[in-house]
């Protein structure tokens, strides 16, 4: 199991900043969030990501995935039923897969709740078959790009579409695309019937997680709350995963860079009592 940031959480420092001192707390990489590095991705060409790779490769670590793809620019929705609005952000989507095989990223995380919200009056089943669509838009460019595209359950306090991982397995068959499958979040799982290790002991298994955030339900990193990550830990070790731990912190307690240090303390000291365990 390997170790990223979510790079919004020290985003008042420069990108080669950013690299540097996480590489420093000892993540192998960061997790982009878009729309700390400008105010569309279309603003994002191939010059700035051979300069956002380098700055990566110069600290010692990588650039794994992006993450909170919609934020930027306003007015995005997946699957509103305003046909211009979602060609608008099928574009956006697009310029977002080819960032990620530009940086060299292994996944793409669809999180980005209010772009995704099913608006009063509208029909859910209208409302998912176009999401469908306009992730079937893109399905041939995640294919080319060789990246995997999580859907991501959310909570409900935050968005009414695609709240369990199972609600985003059906959708990943609905697209019916390779490339794309869904992840757990460990403050969004709050909201499944089963404690998050039973999640991962019942998925992991399907092929269909490909990624996995650290977070407390109070919104703090992993370790600044009351759920407990040991048997989370122990639940990944034993399903054999390899992939990346991202830490997604919303509430930066103290402050951003501590908050960086002390997740992968955490974790990392829990995942080190594993490997020396008898």
């Amino acid at each position: 199991m390997k170790l990223a940031l979510c790079n919004e959480v020290i985003r008042d420092m420069d990108f080669a900043e950013q690299c540097v001192f996480a590489a420093s707390l000892g993540y192998e990489a960061l997790e982009v969030a878009p729309f700390t590095l400008a105010a569309s991705p279309e603003d994002i060409d191939a010059k700035a990501c051979v300069k956002l790779r380098r700055a990566a490769a110069d600290a010692g670590i990588r650039i794994c995935g992006l993450h909170w793809l919609l934020v930027a620019p306003d007015g995005l929705s997946l699957n509103g039923p305003d046909a211009g609005q979602r060609q608008r952000t099928v574009e956006i989507m697009r310029r977002l897969v080819g960032i990620s095989a530009e940086l060299g990223v292994d996944y793409l995380v669809h999180g980005s709740p209010a772009q995704r919200s099913v608006a009063d009056g509208d029909d859910p089943a209208d409302a998912r078959a176009r999401a469908i669509e306009s992730f079937q838009a893109v399905a041939g460019e995640v294919e080319g790009a060789g990246v995997v595209y999580c859907i991501e359950p959310l909570g409900r306090a935050e968005t009414n579409f695609i709240n369990t991982v199972q609600e985003a397995a059906d959708l990943v068959a609905g697209i019916g695309a390779p490339g794309f499958k869904t992840m757990i979040d460990t403050k969004a799982a709050g909201g499944e019937a089963v404690p998050v290790a039973d999640l991962i002991a019942r998925w992991m298994p399907t092929g269909l997680i490909a990624h996995v955030q650290f977070n407390d339900p109070n919104s703090r990193g992993p370790g600044q709350g009351d759920l407990d990550f040991v048997p989370i830990v122990g639940a990944l070790d034993r399903a054999g995963y390899d992939g990346y731990i991202a830490m997604e912190p919303f509430d930066y307690h103290p402050d951003g860079p501590a908050s960086a240090a002390r997740a992968v303390g955490y974790v990392r000291g829990l995942i080190d009592a594993l490997e020396t365990a008898p």
